[in-house]
């Protein structure tokens, strides 16, 4: 059987959208490879556990710099000693590719899923770009998650010859309308006024829910905020703000996955109001779909505009703008056979090509290419 080594700078049960991705990936395929998964620990110690059919290795770690690149100090030894035919690296991790180009030998294939750009950080970039060239071209193959991802790229556009796309999948059967599910979403309409507009994600500052809350002034609805980060306080006090005359802006935190089933049903129109390219993908407009609700996204030079296509199964905005979202949320509300039919033709397009089980199938496929 083929033996793979899946590389993120984190694993389960570390919780960000790559993150989700990369599980998803490895529960749909461990049965298919011989699966090692290797990952920087939140501490420093390095920890092996085998679970579920295949190895989990999260190795010694010092924290993290510029907020996202962690100093997996224990990565180098860790694969120095593993056995694999194929090393999957999922990208960005500046100091794994680092590792990467020093330890990986010349015969071993490489597969990178380039999941984002890295966006801002200008000086360390300087340092950093000769690096990433060279962690490119050294990589057998370059999976991207859009074609837009390639086009607009400053580093994918350089490699177009060894791109291939794969759309991300999301597990469609964790968004099934059981009675459960259904009972819940029902619960959570009458705890708020009005229909719902939801927003799913980190509160980091390019998700743009800043904007989304600013909107609120001009819907007359409930806006359920789901998720937490570092931005969280300085959109409570905007939210307070917003509050002052009529509460619309409520702070959930965050959910169990079938409780976020529930909020996905409960609403009318889920927006995605991100205003930078760190947005590159946007699972969320998936899990939305999945559950028939139309999407309100931006405008963004990344695959944000491909997962949701505009009057097909949303509306898409320029970023950066609260009258468009409020415009756009308002047209959705006002238009309830707009609003259906967005929904279900979303539905029918993430089950046709965005689940887990094709996107795992397009993975081993590229995989066998070199075995």
């Amino acid at each position: 059987m083929l033996k793979v080594l899946m590389f993120n700078k984190l694993y389960h049960p570390c919780i960000g959208g790559v993150e989700r991705s990369v599980y998803g990936l490895c529960e749909e395929i461990k049965g298919q490879v011989e699966l090692t998964i290797l990952a920087a620990n939140t501490k420093f110690r390095t920890e092996v556990e085998c679970k579920h059919g295949c190895k989990i290795i999260r190795a010694a770690s010092l924290g993290n710099i510029l907020s996202s690149v962690h100093l997996g100090v224990g990565i180098p030894l860790c694969w120095q000693r593993l056995s694999y035919d194929i090393i999957h690296f999922n990208f960005p991790s500046p100091v794994a590719e680092i590792y990467c180009l020093a330890l990986l030998p010349k015969d071993k294939p490489l597969v990178v899923t380039y999941h984002a750009d890295i966006v801002g950080h200008k000086r360390a970039m300087a340092f950093y770009r000769p690096f990433l060239i060279r962690f490119l071209k050294r990589a057998n193959r370059i999976i991207a998650t859009s074609p837009y991802i390639i086009e607009h790229s400053p580093f994918l556009s350089m490699f177009k010859d060894k791109c291939v796309v794969i759309p991300l999948g999301i597990k469609t059967e964790k968004f099934k309308l059981t009675d459960k599910i259904k009972d819940r979403s029902e619960e959570i309409k009458k705890q708020y006024e009005g229909p719902i507009i939801l927003f799913v994600g980190r509160l980091v500052e390019y998700k743009g829910v800043d904007y989304l809350i600013r909107a609120m002034e001009k819907i007359n609805a409930s806006l359920l905020v789901v998720g937490e980060g570092p931005q969280g306080k300085k959109l409570r006090f905007l939210g307070e703000r917003i509050n002052s005359d009529k509460k619309k802006v409520f702070f959930v935190g965050r959910t169990s996955e079938k409780d976020l089933a529930a909020y996905y049903y409960a609403s009318s129109v889920v927006v995605l109001p991100s205003v930078g390219a760190n947005e590159a993908f946007g699972i969320t407009q998936l899990e939305a779909h999945c559950c028939s609700k139309p999407v309100v996204s931006t405008d963004l030079p990344t695959g944000v505009p491909f997962v949701n296509l505009d009057g097909i199964t949303g509306l898409v905005v320029p970023p950066k703008s609260s009258q468009a979202l409020a415009n756009a949320i308002n047209t959705l509300l006002e238009d309830a056979d707009l609003c259906s039919r967005l929904g279900k033709q979303g539905k029918e397009r993430v089950e046709s090509q965005f689940t887990m089980k094709g996107m795992a199938q397009k993975v081993i496929s590229l995989y066998k290419d070199f075995s």
